[in-house]
């Protein structure tokens, strides 16, 4: 099994969409505008990491407005920043995440995040430069997949779903690479940091490549575009409002749920995404 990691990524962005310095509980903030004064405990700040997150973000931000909340977005430009700003209390809330890797992150950190509720499900699967079907995928071909648990293992439960491996019974969306009983054209496998999985495409060797809506579209693809996408999504998976257990039950998160479950949140993903995502409230 061939391992690598391509690349470095920063913790913190070199530069945010809007900083995230903590400022005193009485002092005043302001609008966008700088129009209307704003305190602080009606500011909500959210973590994020990439579009369409950062979009749903914006556009809840419009909403909550009219209820004379102020949403500011902290945007990042990895997968461990948002969690990070989340769990020490620099963020209110995160929307860049499923479930399984909030819960790995969790575990890792001894953190305790909250999933608050699922916003999407992102259409996801693998991609080639060389094959357009299943049957042109040759045996000792190289299989790119995530090097965290929980986005390899529904990497394999999607090639078990196409009947290219053959995983144990019952184990759904948490096997490994280890946990594989068949593989009957022999792949090669490469782990590669998720973020990564986009240079992973480039390269000559690799035949097939899992990834996101979101970070395929920077080399012009989209689910349209994927050999194979998953078949049956688990709704663990879809994109979740993550917050603290401390403040899951507080004003500003409650706030912040009804404006990413608001009707213009929802028609704004079946208008402009559906071609990479179903909403799921």
């Amino acid at each position: 099994m061939k391992k690598i990691y391509i690349g470095f990524l920063s913790i913190f962005a070199a530069a945010t969409l809007v900083a995230c310095g903590s400022n005193g509980g009485n002092t005043a903030s302001t609008d966008e505008s700088g129009a209307v004064p704003v305190s602080e405990d009606k500011i909500i700040k959210v973590a994020g990491q990439a579009p369409p997150m950062t979009d749903v973000v914006k556009l809840a931000a419009e909403v909550a407005a009219e209820d004379g909340w102020q949403i500011e977005l902290v945007q990042v430009n990895d997968n461990v920043a948002y969690n990070d700003m989340v769990a020490s209390g620099e963020a209110d809330a995160s929307f860049a995440q499923h479930q399984p890797f909030m819960e790995a992150y969790n575990e890792s950190k001894d953190a305790n995040l909250v999933a608050i509720q699922p916003i999407y499900d992102a259409k996801v699967g693998f991609y080639s430069r060389e094959y357009d079907s299943i049957d042109e995928i040759p045996d000792g071909a190289t299989i790119a997949i995530p090097d965290d648990t929980s986005n390899e293992g529904r990497a394999l439960a999607i090639l078990d779903e196409q009947g290219l491996i053959k995983m144990p019974d019952g184990i759904g969306v948490n096997g490994t690479i280890k946990d594989i009983e068949e593989n009957p054209k022999n792949f090669e496998w490469l782990q590669v940091q998720l973020l990564n999985l986009s240079e992973a495409y480039e390269e000559p060797e690799v035949a097939l490549v899992y990834n996101y809506p979101t970070y395929i579209a920077k080399l012009g693809l989209k689910p349209a575009d994927a050999v194979f996408l998953e078949q049956n999504p688990d709704q663990p998976f879809a994109i979740q409002l993550v917050a603290r257990e401390d403040n899951q039950d507080s004003e500003k998160i409650k706030a912040l749920h009804e404006a990413m479950t608001s009707d213009r949140v929802r028609e704004f993903l079946e208008n402009e995404h559906s071609d990479t995502l179903v909403p799921t409230f």
